[in-house]
């Protein structure tokens, strides 16, 4: 049976808008961290594992966090606050979701996502 991974990219937020405008950094860090990724996925694929989803995420001021209200006041009473949340540098910038028989190999693989920060890596449960 094939099971599903999720690879979670945490590390320092990113200006997405720049790169999105054109206007990118300098030093063209940007490009390269984009060529790690390709780099890592051609590496997944020559292991026998298949990348199934992957996606950069924007700029966490793109986004936020909510604590849904109780009952049927799920909206009424949400409490939102801007930013993933209020005491950490490092934000969830992407992810990747891979699908591979071998637990050792799922392991094996988050060791290699590139990032500035950490990997949280999770069995996905199945829902069907």
């Amino acid at each position: 049976m094939t099971d599903t991974y999720l690879y979670l990219i945490h590390e320092p937020d990113w200006d997405s808008d720049a790169v999105l405008e054109g206007g990118g950094a300098e030093d063209d860090s940007h490009g390269a961290n984009f060529a790690e990724h390709r780099v890592f996925q051609e590496a997944v694929e020559r292991l026998g594992a298949r990348i199934v989803g992957a996606s950069a995420l924007q700029n966490a001021r793109h986004g936020g966090r909510v604590t849904p209200g109780a009952g049927d006041r799920l909206e009424a009473d949400a409490v939102y606050s801007d930013g993933p949340y209020p005491d950490t540098t490092e934000v969830v910038s992407g992810y990747y979701v891979v699908e591979t028989d071998d637990e050792a190999l799922a392991r094996r693989i988050a060791a290699l996502v590139p990032t500035a920060g950490h990997i949280e890596w999770r069995k996905v449960f199945p829902i069907s």
